[in-house]
């Protein structure tokens, strides 16, 4: 696969463009706005107390309940949450938005405008396809953990409910996948307010805790961390393996402020979910100090009694919103993906008058079946740290290298600036990263697996897109002396017809297989494309081009953003110059249908071009994904070779 993979933004036709829908950021004050971020964007990170501090000392590498192991562990979490996820996501990548939208694909978007034809620019794009495929990873894995890690509370209070644990999960888990298609935009409302009321027992739970060994303050100190490392190397290192699992999350501080803007999300970090974070993992370490025998679930552990069952539930609440969240962003991820071609058409149905709702019925059932089968498998949330820490350290390190692209190649920053930055991200990414692949026996196989298997997917159905329209150019004419000769030589009929084309050049074999079989041409022929930009929303003034080429012959280039819906009709309502305003009732969509053949000299290996083309067989059809009328639309197939 190629970078020019990725959507060209070049013009597709001469005439002025016109018409078109913009977006922008909801409306709201930044306080509103920071709450409800609280709500979406926070739930990942904001759940990892819940096993981070438990696993890192009782995981696969146990460590002794120390001071020096206890104070140095929570300095290691303490300076990765503000170098990580204040310094590198909130301060730094947050600044790289392409018209207000983060994440990988909109930033891999971004910098294919600048680096395209570079040698090396296919490379930045697999990277950025291999980082969206561990995020896949991440969003089957999250709701397991997170879930899991809050029932298992019922077994610390009450061990006698053990076995009831899994059950519990699974009846939650599948009870929030059943509910997608129904949309939540109503119970997100309760999203911020619930996340609020959590961070805040979290912290006052911390406080106590501290209050009663108020020494562990000064484990905020650096020196621990490095005294950790200079008397127990090699567990130290082994350690980072579990500590990183209290910055998970941290690529969703970026992926979702398109939905909430740069400066809500940042007040609500340093404000509010940092300074509670720290407060809860110091109250946890001074409870180890105080009590040892806690370590069985020190989050729990820090609730008096008679606040042991209703801190249960505020945790299982939080670890809802938390899985509702990624799974809402595995959805968004995949309409990017589509649009920009990396994953087949699938139906997207869209829950609420807010673009950003939107459900995918594929995703939502393979999501549910990756996750059930996690949670079979693995049975507690112990055993799926080992899974989580692959995934998320292996996109943090490739959110470095695409930083590092941003800083020279769109920033232009200088060297001086940027290289001190740049080695202390590496530095400590690559170090976590290195620590978990130690675990991958212990389970973090599951996301590679998961993670290039998904990469296979997406890298093949681009390069077959790719061969698929060269192959299907090869031969054409161009329109212009098509529609000189067309013009006179078959019937005109009453009426308008769109063919579509995924290519701007050349007749579309549908209009070439209907003169040939039919010897009938509508008075009105437009040749339509549709071009995903890489940009998150076209501009109203940028939303079309025509150009006429006399004899009733059109060429019209639709853009839409890779957020968002392509909306044929609605937008061709919107279309002036193409002679009369176009009218559904009079108007017959033609589309052609591709059925892949053998090649003698095929452009993959065998076994994927048949993967290709099993999933061009099992990719949505084109009229539903551009909305066309059911009643409106003629298929006319082909075949072509790859």
């Amino acid at each position: 696969m190629s970078a020019a993979a990725l959507p060209p933004v070049a013009d597709t036709g001469t005439g002025a463009p016109r018409q078109g829908g913009g977006h922008g950021h909801g409306n709201g004050s930044i306080g509103k706005l920071a709450v409800g971020a609280i709500g979406v964007v926070f739930g990942d990170i904001g759940t990892s107390p819940l096993y981070a501090m438990r696993d890192t000392f009782a995981g696969h590498h146990r460590l002794p309940l120390d001071q020096l192991h206890v104070y140095g562990i929570v300095s290691l979490m303490f300076w990765s949450m503000m170098i990580i996820v204040t310094l590198k996501y909130v301060t730094v990548i947050m600044r790289a938005d392409n018209k207000g939208e983060g994440g990988s694909l909109a930033l891999l978007a971004l910098i294919n405008q600048s680096i395209s034809g570079k040698r090396w620019s296919a490379g930045i794009v697999l990277l950025g396809v291999f980082a969206t495929s561990l995020f896949y990873g991440d969003s089957m894995i999250t709701p397991a953990i997170s879930v899991m890690g809050a029932i298992e509370g019922v077994s610390v209070y009450n061990p006698g409910l053990a076995p009831a644990v899994v059950p519990m999960v699974l009846v939650i888990l599948i009870g929030l996948f059943l509910i997608q298609s129904r949309g939540t935009e109503r119970v997100a409302a309760f999203f911020g307010p619930i996340m609020l009321i959590y961070f805040a027992v979290i912290s006052v739970l911390g406080g106590i805790s501290i209050a009663a060994y108020p020494e562990v303050l000064g484990a905020l100190s650096p020196h621990h961390a490095v005294a950790l490392f200079l008397a127990d190397p090699m567990r130290g290192f082994l350690a980072m393996g579990s500590a990183v699992l209290a910055v998970t999350g941290a690529e969703a501080l970026y992926a979702d402020m398109g939905h909430f803007g740069r400066a809500p999300i940042r007040l609500s970090w340093l404000v509010f979910v940092l300074p509670a974070l720290v407060m809860n993992y110091l109250g946890q370490a001074a409870l180890l100090m105080r009590n040892p025998a806690a370590l069985e679930s020190p989050f729990y552990f820090l609730a008096p009694e008679w606040f042991q069952w209703p801190l249960l539930i505020i945790a299982s609440a939080a670890a809802i919103i938390a899985s509702q969240a990624v799974i809402t962003g595995a959805f968004s991820v995949t309409q990017q993906a589509i649009q920009l071609g990396f994953i087949p058409r699938m139906t997207i149905k869209y829950t609420s008058l807010n673009a950003g709702q939107i459900y995918i019925p594929v995703i939502n059932w393979a999501l549910m079946i990756a996750v059930i089968l996690l949670v079979l498998v693995f049975r507690h949330s112990s055993n799926l740290t080992a899974a989580y820490g692959i995934a998320v350290t292996g996109a943090m390190l490739i959110d470095s290298i695409l930083l590092t692209v941003v800083l020279f190649n769109l920033w232009n920053w200088k060297w001086w600036k940027s290289v001190p930055l740049l080695a202390v991200f590496f530095l400590l990414d690559a170090a976590y990263l290195s620590a978990n692949i130690t675990k991958i026996p212990d389970g973090g196989w599951v996301p590679l697996v998961m993670g290039l298997a998904i990469f296979t997917l997406l890298t093949t159905w681009s390069k077959g897109r790719t061969l698929m329209r060269e192959n299907m150019a090869e031969g054409t004419i161009p329109f212009e002396v098509f529609a000189k000769s067309a013009h006179s030589s078959a019937a005109r009929v009453a009426g308008t017809a769109v063919f579509m084309s995924s290519s701007a050049a050349g007749v579309p074999s549908a209009l070439l297989h209907n003169i040939k079989h039919n010897k009938v041409l509508h008075e009105r022929v437009v040749v339509l494309t549709i071009a995903i930009q890489d940009v998150p929303y076209v501009d109203a003034d940028d939303r079309y081009t025509v150009r006429q080429f006399g004899g009733g012959f059109y060429k019209l280039a639709l853009k839409f953003g890779f957020l968002e819906e392509t909306d044929v009709p609605a937008a061709l309502a919107k279309v002036d110059l193409c002679g009369e305003p176009f009218d559904m009732m009079k108007t017959s969509f033609f589309l052609s249908r591709q059925t892949l053949i053998p090649s003698a000299k095929p452009g993959m290996a065998l076994w994927r071009e048949k993967l290709f083309a099993w999933m061009l067989r099992n990719a949505a059809s084109a009229m539903e994904f551009f909305r066309l009328p059911s009643n409106r639309v003629v298929e006319l197939g082909s075949q072509v070779e790859i």
